[in-house]
């Protein structure tokens, strides 16, 4: 079989494991850092997996408007076009429609729109989100959603999750219509169904009698907040297959994702590292740090004493400060490559503690060493 999870150890609800596919292996838990427009902004492909990454993200939406799925298929795919070798999942590209489009109209048939970029029309529905991942060529399409708005009264909230299990169906047909799994690609169903626990079940038993190669949590991280948000993982995960990898979309921060994996998801994407590396934000294992605080001028030491990132290697706060007040395209670049460095070593070291059985420990360490704040001022 061409993509197939392997569970190699347990602890509690947590898995780590392998995701097997036909440009390699993926290490679960992973996360996968978001190349939306096929680059991870100010990163080169090399550094990316250097950083320890098995998997990057790429948007349908985005693509599709800019450079185009026909022409990123005639240059030899998007593999090619970006130089990563490696596994990519590409976003169907429902919650940027809703999310960036001007003018959008939602039909059964799909989302007619205009262009956020320039105005240009176009429909984006079950059949043509599925043709655009194949012209991509990428190895996990995401069913095409509907992003349900939040907050969503209970009615509101049914409609969109019926939709979108509709839809979810279109998208298996044309999936298997256009040859995905012989070419060796995985198709990802998604659940919705907002904060409500029933809708959340009766979404995940529709995908089941669809059958997916693994399922996304979808409609999370849109402002719930964290508690809301773990709680509706616990209604979630436990009914979707053991066997089949559970993707948790758009998340998240460094806390949020401990506390996921052990409520039994296996993967996450998020703009958040690359973002905050762009202005100025650093994760670290005592929590956030910003370089524009005047603190950090004069400290020589490094970021974060533990990173292995050429960041923390090799330069100091003070010139890393320099660098984003600046305003020097270096400084993203050092920036993003630490935050991505720390997101990959956070995986590591929940993929390792769940192998020895020590995932509590892990997670009892981890929100001491984040609550003891910043190293202290010089």
């Amino acid at each position: 079989m061409s993509f197939a999870l392997t569970i190699l150890a347990a602890d509690g609800a947590a898995r780590t494991g392998v995701l097997t596919t036909p440009r390699g292996d993926i290490r679960t838990p992973a996360f996968m850092p978001v190349g939306t427009a096929a680059t991870v902004k100010a990163m080169k492909p090399e550094t990316v997996r250097e950083s320890g990454a098995d998997i990057i993200l790429g948007n349908t939406y985005h693509l599709m408007l800019r450079p185009g799925a026909e022409r990123i298929a005639k240059l030899g795919g998007l593999h090619k076009f970006m130089n990563w070798p490696r596994p990519i999942l590409t976003d169907s590209g429902g919650f940027q429609v809703m999310s960036l489009a001007k003018l959008r109209t939602i039909s059964e048939d799909g989302v007619a729109f205009q262009s956020h970029i320039d105005g240009s029309r176009h429909v984006l529905s079950p059949e043509r989100s599925m043709e655009i991942q194949r012209l991509l060529g990428a190895d996990i399409i995401m069913a095409f959603d509907e992003c349900t708005p939040h907050p969503a009264d209970y009615t509101t909230a049914q409609n969109s999750m019926a939709l979108s299990m509709r839809w979810a169906k279109r998208s298996r047909q044309a999936f298997d219509a256009l040859g995905g799994s012989l070419a060796g690609s995985a198709l990802f169903g998604i659940v919705q169904g907002s904060v409500y626990d029933d809708l959340r079940r009766q979404s995940a038993a529709a995908l089941l009698d669809i059958g997916f190669d693994g399922y996304a949590i979808g409609g999370l991280a849109v402002g719930e907040g964290q508690a809301e948000m773990f709680r509706v993982l616990e209604i979630t995960a436990p009914v979707l297959p053991t066997d089949r990898p559970r993707y948790l979309m758009g998340v998240g921060k460094p806390e949020d994702i401990v506390g996921a994996v052990m409520r039994g998801v296996d993967m996450f994407d998020c703009v958040l590292p690359t973002r905050s590396g762009r202005n100025a934000q650093a994760f670290t294992r005592r929590g956030t740090v910003n370089l524009r605080n005047a603190r950090h001028q004069d400290d020589p030491r490094p970021l974060d004493e533990d990173c292995r990132c050429s960041a923390c290697r090799s330069y100091s706060r003070a010139y890393l400060a320099h660098l984003v007040r600046a305003d020097e395209i270096l400084g993203s670049m050092l920036m993003t490559e630490h935050n991505l460095t720390y997101y990959q070593d956070l995986m590591a070291g929940l993929r390792a503690a769940i192998a020895e059985g020590r995932l509590a420990a892990f997670a009892a360490d981890f929100a001491a060493a984040q609550g003891a704040g910043d190293i202290p001022v010089l």
